[in-house]
């Protein structure tokens, strides 16, 4: 039976035929002259941009695609409390510009007063101008901000990253908020006191838990007749008076961690976390063991009031001084409120033929590193962690006032896919 043809409207041939293996035919030779012409395309697009290369680049940046990350919106309003979800750098960036404005400014009304050569306004001048000269906490507190800002505009290095955090940005309504969090006595070597949830079975994970942060110690809480159930606020005490900078409380369900408590030590903040996706370091593929070293710290992508906020309490339960020739480095990546915490040790080797010099964050290859290579293998623990709460002091019970909880996560949040907190 031939093929039947029907239909003199528009489509392709495979709609306008009758036959089922005439009409598969026809579809897979139509799909074939795609594919032909893709390749031709990409050939020949190929071959232009090996004589233009910035014809390349311009593809390039014009064909990113549009994740929900490119998507993000920020808040428009000049706050940098913890609620409101405005980058920091940006904010700072325009305040450092109104402040210049308003220098110049000044300086041109100066300059007026000077040549029209009024004595009584200038008299008027200098007496309004004395209201503030002779502050000296003003004055201090003026002379932080700016060392901070500049501290904020630091050089850049061989290969910037483009999602590292800068804590210098911290704005001063938290530090004034959490003096203890952000002060510069804080110990170079951070004490960190790791306990469980009552009656819980999370030893071995506890134990993970000391592996990873440095200077640590595990005390697990009694169960017998003969322990007592002391509360977070009865170990905080304890812990203080012991030098501890920070408890870490391990929260279990069904013999899984889902949970893990954060207090700053003496008198709070406390963060609560979510714990998802918990794997211990033996269960990962190619996993290597870890030493005792202390490993490097990088935090990504906290950009928010609330962001840096986090960040600095991660800053403050790892020394200030890592050992280099351990290799091992601790990353938290913050992702859409969601933090990735992995653990690796690094080697730096030799090329192979087959694998691309390092690139910086142009796209371009930097110079002196060519035939140089970064090789990763994970210790673990791997897992993940979300903030649902912030409370000022030690927990909610330890909390006073109407700002005892800070910050508190909400489903309506989500609401809108394009909108972070941190």
């Amino acid at each position: 039976m031939g093929p039947q043809r029907g239909g003199s409207g528009g489509g392709s041939l495979t709609k306008r035929t009758g036959n089922k293996l005439f009409r598969q035919s026809l579809y897979v030779k139509q799909k074939q002259d795609r594919e032909k012409e893709k390749r031709e395309a990409r050939f020949r697009r190929k071959k232009e941009e090996d004589a233009d290369p910035e014809s390349r680049r311009a593809r390039l940046e014009k064909n990113q695609p549009m994740t929900i990350d490119r998507k993000r919106v920020w808040d428009d309003v000049d706050d940098d409390g913890l609620g409101s979800a405005v980058n920091m750098e940006q904010l700072l960036k325009r305040r450092r510009m109104e402040q210049a404005e308003a220098e110049e400014k000044e300086a041109a009304l100066a300059e007026q007063v000077e040549q029209g050569g009024d004595d009584e306004e200038a008299d008027w001048k200098d007496d309004d101008s004395m209201l503030g000269s002779d502050d000296d906490d003003d004055s201090d507190n003026e002379a932080a901000a700016q060392a901070r800002a500049k501290r904020a505009m630091r050089d850049d290095s061989m290969a910037p990253s483009t999602t590292s955090t800068n804590l210098d940005l911290t704005p001063e309504s938290l530090v004034a908020k959490f003096p203890t969090l952000f002060s510069d006595d804080a110990p170079a070597e951070p004490k960190v006191l790791i306990t469980t949830s009552l009656n819980s079975t999370l030893h071995d994970q506890a134990q993970l838990l000391c592996t990873l942060f440095p200077n640590s110690s595990y005390i697990p809480r009694s169960a017998h007749k003969y322990g007592h159930k002391y509360s977070v606020r009865e170990i905080a005490k304890f812990a203080a008076n012991r030098d501890y900078s920070a408890i870490m409380v391990l929260k279990e369900d069904q013999k899984r961690p889902i949970g893990l408590d954060v207090v700053h030590l003496p008198a709070g903040p406390t963060f609560h976390f979510s714990i998802s996706n918990w794997v211990e370091g033996k269960k990962l593929p190619g996993h290597g063991n870890p030493t005792n070293h202390w490993p490097e710290l990088l935090l990504n992508n906290f950009q928010t009031p609330l962001g840096v906020l986090t960040a600095r309490l991660f800053h403050s339960l790892f020394p200030k001084s890592p050992e280099f020739q351990g290799r091992q480095v601790v990353t938290l990546h913050n992702q859409r409120d969601y933090i990735f915490v992995r653990r690796h040790r690094y080697v730096f080797r030799e090329k192979r033929a087959t694998e691309k010099s390092v690139v910086g964050s142009d796209g371009k290859e930097l110079k002196g590193v060519e035939s140089i290579r970064a090789g990763l293998q994970e210790l673990g623990p791997r897992f993940t962690l979300k903030l649902r709460r912030l409370d000022k002091g030690i927990g909610r019970a330890g909390s006073e006032g109407d700002d005892a909880v800070q910050w508190e996560w909400k489903a309506k949040m989500e609401k809108s896919r394009t909108r972070f907190n941190l």
